[in-house]
């Protein structure tokens, strides 16, 4: 019973040392720095499709006119 106790304890350092280690890596390589972007980038892409749909109903105005 207390075998089992020092195995699970251990594992426990070991999973809890891993993802300590996997949150300090996402930290330097800056996956936390713009925590607030991707919510306005959505907005962004959105204006972007609208800008492609114009210029395709530019090209069908420019052929009803000819």
């Amino acid at each position: 019973m207390l075998s089992s106790i020092f195995i699970l304890i251990v594992l426990s350092l070991f999973l809890g040392t891993g993802v300590w280690l996997v949150f300090v890596w996402a930290v330097k390589k800056g996956e936390f720095d713009d925590v607030e972007g991707p919510k306005f980038r959505m907005l962004d892409e959105e204006e972007g499709t609208g800008a492609i749909e114009d210029k395709e109903v530019g090209n069908e105005d420019s052929g009803r006119k000819n």
